[in-house]
């Protein structure tokens, strides 16, 4: 099975220097790790333990369909 992740740098200060989100948009699920590479083990670690409690609870097992992302820039946005 193959799932889109979307990485993105952490700015909260509770959190140490050089940490990253790991997004599974299509299942919902979020997880982090310290730079890109500990946030995609992280992510594979969450996907395997949803996985397996789907399983386990005989729940549908939703596969991703395409997936597409963009960019918005917002003139402005703030001050109108």
């Amino acid at each position: 099975m193959t799932y889109t992740v979307f990485f993105e740098k952490i700015t909260d200060k509770s959190f140490p220097e050089g940490f990253y989100y790991a997004h599974i948009p299509s299942l919902d699920l979020t997880t982090h790790g310290l730079g890109v590479e500990g946030a995609c083990e992280a992510a594979k670690d969450l996907l395997r333990l949803w996985l397996k409690e789907k399983k386990a609870n005989g729940e549908e097992i939703k596969v991703e369909s395409d997936f597409f992302y963009s960019k918005l820039k917002i003139e402005n946005a703030l001050f109108n």
